[in-house]
């Protein structure tokens, strides 16, 4: 015969066919209740935890994908950072060499921290659901053989229960009931020794994931604890020089600025020089003074009152002989009350 396909020939596929047509038939069979169907509780429940782990352990490790992107992400993220950092960073400031080592520090740690988390947490779940799809398909091929076996059960029971029994047919429908019994029952024993095993197994791959998870956490922070205190202490020792460096401009501005000049010295008040006429003058003025200076017990208050307003005149003409000032002085015995005796104090002019 031809080959209709790779290493599937024509007759191969037509007995593939054939077995289609006979599960699809028992299947209605039993569902209409005209046939019986094998049943095993235990291994059903097996399968629904089969399933329910399957689909923890790949949202899991969905997850663990995405957490790895965004360690990437946040390391593309701190390298652009420290980049910045580095250009903005004058060579002369407080700390350069610190810095940079830092950067490089801070740069292998997160290569670490990502390379970790994939060695240790992600290829572990990798490796735990790679036997998934394994069990899963023999899980479907047990259910497979099992409607096989249910189907070449009823034909066999059909047979027997014939009015005309052909016995080359009942062997024959015999003997394949025996193979469709041992290849299910092989299926069935291997899934049911399996399938405890796998289920138990998920609380140690869950537990070695998340611990080594968490320990290469407390490893990375701890460590990038130690370089952002570094980085804290050197921008504390530049912001330390920035204000020393103020301080100090101050300082020489202050020194550098002009002295401010004080005011001019003060010049003496212009001497007057009378003429001789006013000189003459006073002088006669004054020797009228002195002659009725002396006042009598009997002088009112008229003639008191001329004597200070002459004494009044005399000073005025004293301030233009030279430079005079004068106070008030206490009442003098000879004047009223009302009078208001002046000290006269004429000095020259230097």
């Amino acid at each position: 015969m031809a080959e209709t396909g790779k290493g599937v020939t024509a007759g191969k596929l037509a007995i593939n066919v054939q077995k289609r047509l006979n599960r699809a038939q028992e299947k209605v069979l039993q569902k209409l209740g005209k046939a019986d169907e094998t049943r095993d509780e235990a291994f059903e429940e097996m399968v629904v935890n089969f399933n329910k782990q399957m689909a923890e352990g790949t949202k899991l490790q969905k997850d663990l994908k995405t957490y790895l992107e965004a360690v990437k992400m946040m390391h593309d993220a701190s390298r652009r950072l420290q980049d910045c950092l580095a250009d903005m960073y004058e060579p002369d400031w407080f700390g350069k060499e610190e810095l940079d080592a830092a950067a490089e520090d801070t740069d292998t740690l997160w290569l670490d921290f990502h390379q970790s988390i994939t060695d240790k947490s992600m290829i572990c779940m990798d490796s735990y659901l790679a036997q998934f799809p394994e069990i899963k398909a023999r899980i479907a091929k047990r259910n497979r053989k099992m409607v096989d076996f249910d189907s070449a059960r009823h034909h066999f029971a059909s047979l027997q229960k014939g009015k005309k029994k052909d016995e080359a047919k009942i062997a024959k429908a015999e003997e394949d009931l025996g193979r469709a019994q041992k290849i299910f029952e092989e299926l069935n024993v291997e899934l049911q020794d399996e399938l405890p095993v796998l289920w138990d197994s998920r609380v140690g791959v869950y537990v070695n994931t998340f611990q080594s998870l968490a320990g290469h956490q407390e490893k990375f922070h701890k460590e990038m604890s130690k370089l952002s205190q570094n980085l804290n202490d050197i921008m504390t020792k530049l912001e330390e020089q920035r204000e020393l460096n103020e301080e100090d401009n101050h300082s020489e501005s202050a020194s550098s600025l002009p002295k401010r000049p004080g005011p001019p010295p003060s010049r003496p008040p212009p001497r007057l020089t009378p003429s001789p006429d006013q000189k003459r003058q006073h002088v006669d003025l004054f020797e009228n003074e002195d002659e009725a200076s002396v006042p009598d017990a009997n002088t009112d208050a008229t003639t008191r009152t001329q004597q200070v307003r002459l004494t009044t005149e005399r000073s005025f003409l004293f301030a233009q002989l030279g430079h005079m000032s004068w106070c008030e002085v206490p009442f003098s015995p000879h004047c009223e009350p009302e009078c208001v005796c002046v000290c006269v104090c004429v000095c020259e002019a230097v």
